[in-house]
């Protein structure tokens, strides 16, 4: 019995963590549409304000923001698309950017919440949840992730791609909690659905 669930987990693992993660992403939604405070934008606000914002770091945190934003994700896919020699590939790229920037944007007229008031950095227009830096970069830089895992021999290049890009995903997440135009939850729930 044990071995026979053992089996289902493994060969099912990547299902079970989409799974869990839209189950999440769907609780921290919940709290959104019913307008409930969640406890842990106030916890993620105060540690980046605590220990991250200073004055050195906000042309750092504007430009990793910048690794998120819509021109700078249109021109990674573009070039990746007259890059790549798979077209099938390119093309899957270009897909994967234009149906999450869909979702993320129908997620936000149907929640509609507005953008914290408290500390603004930056100016940003538009809904809050989730994040659409936090979201679209996840999905992009994680196919990328995906695609640098599959088809990268070189071990040691592999390694350093895969490790640069998901320090930069977390980054820009944190990015956005930083400059102000986020709550914790709306990150969260980004990274989350990604």
């Amino acid at each position: 019995m044990f071995q026979k669930i053992q089996k289902i987990l493994k060969t099912n693992y990547k299902w079970i963590i989409c799974f869990i993660c839209l189950i999440l992403f769907l609780a921290i939604a919940e709290d959104v549409f019913t307008k409930e405070l969640i406890r842990g934008d106030a916890i993620g606000y105060e540690l980046v304000n605590t220990y991250l914002i200073r004055d050195s770091l906000t042309p750092f945190a504007k430009i990793i923001t910048w690794f998120g934003s819509p021109i700078c994700l249109i021109l990674i896919t573009i070039l990746l698309f007259v890059l790549i020699k798979n077209k099938k590939i390119g093309l899957l790229i270009t897909i994967n950017l234009v149906a999450i920037t869909i979702l993320n944007q129908l997620l936000k007229f149907i929640l509609q919440r507005p953008r914290p008031e408290e500390f603004r950095v930056i100016n940003e227009t538009g809904y809050s949840f989730p994040s659409g830096h936090s979201m679209i970069s996840a999905a992009v830089y994680g196919l990328l992730i995906y695609l640098i895992y599959k088809n990268i021999k070189n071990k040691h290049t592999k390694n350093v791609l895969i490790i640069i890009l998901s320090l930069l995903i977390i980054m820009i997440g944190i990015s956005r909690i930083y400059l102000g135009v986020h709550y914790t939850s709306d990150v969260l729930a980004g990274f989350l659905l990604s």
